[in-house]
């Protein structure tokens, strides 16, 4: 196998793949990535934990077809540290691999191809939504996913789709964030079997960490499948493959409030420099803050017996009886940081109910974003 690429056509797809690439190294083979030439001018490359997987292409000068199995870390690193140039690659008959650009040389130790593990495939996809979408939908809601493994069907966020709706949802127990796009002119599903154009799914947390990255700046629809083990998403030369999350996900609507009756608007700006300033004193484990509406301000608290206090006012359009409620400061911050909009709404009933905060405008999409309140003691 001999090619030559650019060094910045192969760096970024070696980028994107490190994200796949498996760092526990219980199976040394899946801290490797696959190249493989696959016409005259392209190779691709392919990288996977067994979980997910990701297959990508880079245009290149190939002058002898083959492929090779090299560490993928060890390749990153090279590639990275080398000046802006073509770089030369070579595999020997002992699967040893030279890499040649202007004056550096190295030799890294290579497998054959049949040592890797094949990945699943999806010839034809039978969804087709626009990257930008996905993308949001995902930055809106991965945030909110638990951080526990043993509560499986969690560790990952619902992905229901159909031709006018996208929507996702995610949930700890404590908190839950649903983003959904209503009336998508630019989704096109399958004519022949419409039944395939409608999904509900489970896409476990670290795929959708890998769809942020590849969705950056992608500006073409995404190409998606499902059978009954995997998920494919195929976004132009790149294909990527993830394992469903099994197990039930709760019946969110239940968890949405819908006896809210009190709606406070709020500087998004205004009231993310509060929570910030009165967490600085909250206690560490906790991380809890009080909320007091009563008469057109907002005081928000925080103590700990061994650092000490903190109060922080600011005023809000607010006239009804004076209701105290506490959260964790860090899941009303999460919100804020993922919330585009200028002024959002916060909706109470009482220090015992949910509370729920979403955009006051949010461009086309349906944010909510519900947190569980915390005991005062």
């Amino acid at each position: 196998m001999q090619f030559t690429i650019s060094k910045a056509d192969l760096l970024k797809e070696l980028n994107l793949l490190q994200g796949v690439v498996e760092k526990k190294n219980t199976i040394p083979i899946l801290s490797n990535v696959l190249i493989e030439t696959s016409t005259s001018s392209l190779i691709s490359l392919v990288a996977t934990d067994l979980d997910v997987s990701l297959q990508t292409e880079a245009a290149a000068d190939v002058t002898k077809f083959g492929a090779v199995v090299v560490q993928a870390k060890k390749l990153f690193d090279i590639v990275r540290n080398l000046p802006d140039a073509d770089i030369h690659f070579s595999k020997e008959d002992n699967d040893w691999v030279k890499i040649n650009c202007g004056t550096s040389d190295f030799k890294i130790v290579g497998q054959a191809k049949e040592h890797f593990p094949a990945t699943p495939q999806m010839e034809s996809y039978s969804i087709n939504m626009p990257a930008a979408a996905l993308h949001n939908l995902i930055s809106r809601t991965i945030f909110a996913i638990t951080q526990e493994e043993s509560r499986y069907a969690l560790n990952g966020a619902l992905f229901a789709y159909s031709g006018e709706q996208m929507q996702m949802v995610a949930t700890d127990g404590h908190r839950l964030a649903l983003a959904a796009l209503a009336n998508n002119p630019q989704s096109a599903e399958n004519p022949e079997n419409p039944e395939n154009a409608k999904t509900s799914v489970i896409i476990p947390k670290k795929a959708l960490n890998e769809l942020l990255k590849l969705t950056t700046g992608f500006e073409e629809m995404i190409g998606f499948a499902n059978d009954e083990n995997h998920l494919y998403f195929q976004l132009g030369p790149r294909k990527m493959t993830t394992r469903k999350l099994s197990g039930q996900f709760p019946n969110y609507e239940l968890v949405i409030p819908k006896t809210n009756d009190k709606t406070v608007p709020l500087n998004a700006a205004r009231i993310t420099q509060a929570i910030r300033q009165a967490a600085l004193m909250a206690d560490e484990r906790s991380r809890s803050v009080k909320f007091e509406f009563n008469d057109n301000r907002l005081s928000i608290t925080s103590q700990s017996a061994d650092i000490g206090d903190a109060k922080v006012v600011i005023p809000v359009d607010y006239n009804g009886s004076s209701v105290t409620v506490g959260f964790n400061a860090q899941y009303l911050l999460d919100f804020l940081n993922n919330v585009s909009a200028e002024e959002i709404l916060f909706e109470f009933k009482d220090e015992q109910s949910p509370a729920m905060m979403k955009p006051a405008n949010d461009e086309g999409y349906d944010y909510k974003y519900v947190v569980m309140p915390m005991r005062l003691l």
